[in-house]
C-alpha cells in the first residue's frame, strides 16, 4: 500500500465504489446529525466534527462531480442567484384564520363549534401561533437506490402568496437546515406515510439571528427590520440562496396533506406523524377538551411569551378530530374549525423625558428616547429606538412628548406615534430633536452623507467604536495579530494600556505581564505578531483602518490604485471614483475619514511605528477600460467571480444592475430580469465567448 498504489488501483478496476459508498454513508451521517442539532436541538457531535463530515464530503463530490445528488447537504446553498420567482398554484387553497380578541370571542367560538357538531363530542388541538411566514413543502418518491435515504426528497417549497397561488421559493428553502431534503424509506414507514406528500408549516427567524441580522445591518449603514416576521419574508424572497443562509431561519410544520387532503384522523395524529418523518413539530402544544383547558392553555402560552426563542403573537385552536371538519366547513374566506386567539399588542402610553445619543460600534449615531418607565410584555421599558433622525421627523416626536411604545411583535421597543389628546396632550415646553455635529462620545465630526439616513462618527479612536476596532485591527484577514482576541482587548482596555490602535506598537513585556493569565511566553508570542504584522502590505493597513464600507476587496483596489498611503489620502473624490468598485458614496465616506484631524494623527503615529505605508501600483490591462459589465445567468465555463476579475484585469468594471450606462450584458443559462432590461434599454448582449473574445483581442 505504499504512496496510495492500492487504492488507487482498485478504484480504476471497479469504477468508483469506495468514493461512491463513502459519500452515501458521508450523506446519511450528515443528515442524521442535522436532524439532531436542528430539529431536535439534541447535538451529538461538536460543530468541528460536523464540518469535518461535510468538507469530506464535499471534497469527494468536487473530485467526482458525478457523484452528487440534487438531496446532498452539500447542496443546501446554491451559487447562482435566481432572476425571479415562478408563480405556482397550491393543491388546496392556504386559508387564513378568523381571530378571537377575547376570551368573550373564543369561547363563543367554542359554543358555536359546539352546536355545530351536534351530539359528537369534541376535542381541540391547541398550538402556539407563530409570528413567521406560511409556506408548503412538496415531497416526492426519490424513486430507487438503497439505504434510508432513498425515501422522498424535497421537491418544491411555495409560499402563502395570496391563498390560490404563491411564488417558488425552492433555492432559498433548501438553505434552512430544519427542513428535510430527503425523508428515508425508514422514517416513512413509522410515520405511515408514502409519498407524494405535502408538509405546511411557518418559517420565522429566532430571536437571537433577527438580533444578530439588525446589527449587521446597522454596520453596513442599513436600516434595520422591524420585526422578524418581516426579517423572514425578506429572507425568504431575496433573490440570493446564499443570503437566505446566512438569516438562520427556522422552520416548523403543523399541516400534513395528500393530494389536497389530511391524512389522519386527527390533528394531533398528523402532528405525530410529521413528527416521526423527521419534521420538527413546534412541542409546545395540547388536547383540550373544554374551553376550560383551552383557556388554561392560553393563559400559560402568554405568560411564558417573553421568554421564547422566536416570536409568537397568539394561539391557534383547532378541532381535533379531521371528520368535523367537513361538517364545519367554512365561512367566506376562512375555516370554522379553526380560530386564531391574538395576544393583545403589547404597548402602552408614556412620556420622553429625554432624547439620547447612543454611539454604536462602528460609530453609527442612534438617537434614543428615555422614557418616563413604564411596564410592557412582561418588562420595564425606559428606552426606545428611534433609529435616526429622519424617523424622529416622521413621527414628529418631541422631548415632552406622550408617545405609544410597542414591543408586539418587536424585540426592541420603538415609538409608534405621538399622543396627543385629553390628559396626554403636548405639554407647552416640548422641544425637538437636532442631531449633534459632533460625537458626544469624543468629538469627532459627525457626518451623514447624501442620500444616507445614518450618521456616524468618522474618528477611528472614538470610545465607543475602540473595541471593535481593535478587534477588527488584529483579525485574521486584517493585521492577523494571533493572539489579541476579546479576553486580551478587553484587559488592554480596562488597564488603560491601549487607547488607540496604534498603542499596541506601543505595548511592552512588562504590560502584558501585569494581565491575568499572560506569562511570558505568551506575552512574548503577542509582542512577536504585533512586530510581524508591520511586515503586512498596504491594503491590510488601509482595511485596518475600518474606513466605513471599505472592505477588505476594495482596500486592495485602493492600495493597487494608488501605491501609497499618502496618494490615498491626498486623493480626491473624483479621483477615487476612478478605483474599481468605488462609487460616490465610497469615495465621500473615504474623504470624510481622511478629512478628520483625529485620523491623520492616529496615521501618523503608525507610520512611525513602521508599519508598511507603500506598495507596488498594479496597472490592470486597458482592453475594456470605460467598460461597464453586468453578468447574469449560469455561465457555461466560468464562475460568475472568475468572469468578473478578469473583466477588472483588463481595466473593465462589474455591476450588479442594468442601466443606460452598461455597455455590455453577459447572459448565460436562465439569464431573466436582467437581460428583459438590457433589451428594453437598448445595452448590448453579448455571450461568454463574445466576452472571452474582447479579452484575448
Amino acid at each position: 500500500m505504499q504512496g496510495g498504489a492500492w487504492p488507487y488501483n482498485l478504484r480504476c478496476m471497479t469504477k468508483l465504489p469506495l468514493p461512491a459508498k463513502r459519500a452515501e454513508e458521508l450523506r446519511d451521517e450528515i443528515r442524521h446529525h442535522e436532524h439532531r442539532y436542528f430539529v431536535l436541538d439534541a447535538p451529538e457531535i461538536t460543530d468541528a466534527e460536523f464540518d469535518r463530515l461535510v468538507n469530506e464530503l464535499k471534497a469527494i463530490e468536487r473530485e467526482h462531480p458525478e457523484l452528487v445528488t440534487a438531496d446532498s447537504p452539500t447542496q443546501r446553498v446554491g451559487g447562482k442567484a435566481r432572476e425571479g420567482f415562478v408563480k405556482v398554484a397550491h393543491s388546496v387553497q392556504m386559508l387564513s384564520l378568523d381571530n378571537a380578541n377575547s376570551e368573550k370571542e373564543l369561547r363563543d367560538w367554542v359554543r358555536r363549534v359546539t352546536e355545530l357538531a351536534g351530539s359528537q363530542a369534541v376535542e381541540y388541538e391547541c398550538e402556539y401561533k407563530l409570528d413567521g411566514l406560511s409556506m408548503a413543502l412538496h415531497y416526492e418518491a426519490a424513486g430507487g437506490g438503497a439505504g434510508p435515504g432513498a425515501g422522498a426528497r424535497f421537491l418544491r417549497g411555495i409560499t402563502r402568496g395570496d391563498g390560490a397561488t404563491g411564488e417558488d421559493v425552492t433555492t432559498n428553502l433548501r438553505t434552512i437546515r430544519s427542513i428535510p431534503l430527503t425523508v428515508g424509506r425508514e422514517q416513512l414507514a413509522k410515520a405511515g406515510l408514502t409519498p407524494p406528500f405535502e408538509v405546511r408549516g411557518e418559517v420565522l427567524m429566532p430571536t437571537k439571528s433577527f438580533l444578530a441580522m439588525n446589527e449587521q445591518r446597522e454596520e453596513q449603514g442599513l436600516a434595520p427590520f422591524a420585526n422578524p416576521r418581516n426579517a423572514a419574508a425578506g429572507a425568504v424572497r431575496v433573490l440570493e440562496p446564499n443570503i437566505t443562509a446566512q438569516r438562520k431561519l427556522d422552520f416548523y410544520s403543523y399541516f400534513l396533506l395528500q393530494d389536497g387532503r389530511m391524512v389522519r384522523a386527527t390533528q394531533w395524529e398528523a402532528l405525530e406523524a410529521l413528527s416521526t418523518a423527521g419534521f420538527k413539530v413546534n412541542p409546545n402544544r395540547r388536547v383540550a377538551s373544554t374551553f376550560e383547558e383551552i383557556w388554561e392553555f392560553v393563559s400559560a402560552t402568554e405568560a411564558a411569551r417573553d421568554g421564547l426563542p422566536y416570536e409568537i403573537d397568539g394561539v391557534v385552536v383547532k378541532v381535533n378530530a379531521i371528520t368535523l371538519w367537513q361538517r364545519l366547513g367554512f365561512t367566506g374566506k376562512a375555516p370554522r374549525w379553526a380560530i386564531a386567539y391574538k395576544f393583545a399588542a403589547r404597548a402602552a402610553v408614556t412620556q420622553i423625558e429625554d432624547i439620547l445619543i447612543q454611539v454604536g460600534r462602528t460609530g453609527k449615531l442612534t438617537p434614543v428616547a428615555a422614557l418616563k418607565p413604564v411596564f410592557i410584555g412582561g418588562t420595564t421599558v425606559s428606552r426606545a429606538t428611534l433609529h435616526n433622525q429622519d424617523e424622529v421627523e416622521r413621527l414628529g416626536v418631541r422631548i415632552g412628548d406622550w408617545v405609544m411604545v410597542e414591543r408586539g411583535g418587536d424585540v426592541i421597543p420603538k415609538v409608534t406615534r405621538v399622543v396627543d389628546e385629553g390628559e396626554h396632550r403636548r405639554p407647552a415646553d416640548a422641544r425637538a430633536f437636532q442631531m449633534p455635529t459632533h460625537c458626544p462620545e469624543c468629538g469627532g465630526h459627525v457626518v451623514r452623507a447624501e442620500g444616507e439616513v445614518n450618521s456616524f462618527c468618522v474618528n477611528v479612536n472614538c470610545p465607543a467604536k475602540l473595541r471593535e476596532s481593535l478587534l477588527h485591527f488584529a483579525s485574521r484577514h486584517v493585521m492577523n495579530i494571533e493572539g489579541l482576541g476579546e479576553a486580551l482587548v478587553d484587559q488592554l482596555l480596562t488597564k488603560g494600556l491601549v487607547l488607540d490602535i496604534a498603542d499596541l506598537y506601543s505595548l511592552r513585556e512588562a504590560e502584558l505581564l501585569q494581565l491575568e493569565r499572560m506569562g511570558k511566553k505568551s506575552a512574548d508570542n503577542v509582542l512577536r505578531e504585533i512586530d510581524a504584522s508591520k511586515k503586512l502590505g498596504l491594503e491590510r493597513v488601509i482595511f485596518g483602518l475600518g474606513i466605513r464600507m471599505v472592505g477588505e476587496r476594495t482596500a486592495e483596489f485602493l492600495a493597487e490604485h494608488f501605491g501609497s498611503m499618502d496618494a490615498l489620502i491626498e486623493a480626491t473624490e473624483e479621483e477615487l471614483i476612478e478605483v474599481n468598485e468605488v462609487g460616490p458614496r465610497i469615495a465621500r465616506s473615504i474623504r470624510e475619514f481622511f478629512a478628520e484631524e483625529k485620523n491623520l494623527r492616529l496615521i501618523e503615529r503608525l507610520r512611525e511605528a513602521r508599519l508598511t505605508f507603500t506598495g507596488e501600483r498594479k496597472v490592470r490591462g486597458t482592453k475594456l477600460s470605460g467598460m461597464t459589465f453586468v453578468l447574469t445567468g449560469a455561465l457555461p465555463t466560468y464562475a460568475r467571480d472568475d468572469a468578473k476579475k478578469m473583466i477588472e484585469d483588463a481595466g473593465g468594471k462589474v455591476s450588479g444592475s442594468v442601466s443606460k450606462k452598461t455597455s455590455y450584458v453577459v447572459a448565460g443559462e436562465d439569464a431573466g430580469s436582467k437581460l428583459d432590461k438590457a433589451r428594453s434599454l437598448g445595452v448590448k448582449v453579448i455571450s461568454e465567448g463574445e466576452l472571452m473574445a474582447m479579452l484575448k483581442a
